[in-house]
């Protein structure tokens, strides 16, 4: 049902960084590229996600409530893209976890303040 998710930043080098290593991890690279936004994903493959200046020129900001979800293939990867998030400018927001009902997860943020997480079910 998703295509693709966007989130602002006001510095497209450094989300570029913390993106390309999110990404590489889960097994994709960048598949568009433009001066001020970038998109990973596999073309053809599930939703991606693109980080880019906002198109109004004003400074980008997080939503309040807003976050991306990642869907990791295990437990361990969970853990390892915390990981990747932390070392490549990004902040914790809950270590990886069971949550309940077998929704394991870890919680994160880009270095533009984007709240997203990984996780697995079942």
């Amino acid at each position: 049902m998703i295509g693709y998710v966007t989130v602002g930043t006001n510095d497209l080098p450094r989300a570029a960084k913390f993106y390309d290593a999110i990404a590489a991890e889960l097994g994709v690279g960048r598949m568009m590229e433009y001066p001020t936004a970038i998109a990973w994903g596999a073309p053809g493959g599930g939703a991606g996600i693109g980080a880019m200046a906002p198109h109004d020129g004003n400074p980008a900001t997080v939503g309040n409530g807003v976050m991306v979800a990642l869907e990791a293939k295990d437990n361990a990867q969970v853990d390892r893209l915390h990981a990747i998030a932390l070392a490549n400018g990004g902040s914790d927001e809950g270590a990886p976890g069971v949550r309940g009902g077998g929704f394991y997860a870890a919680y994160f943020r880009d270095p533009d303040g984007n709240k997203l997480n990984a996780f697995v079910m079942g």
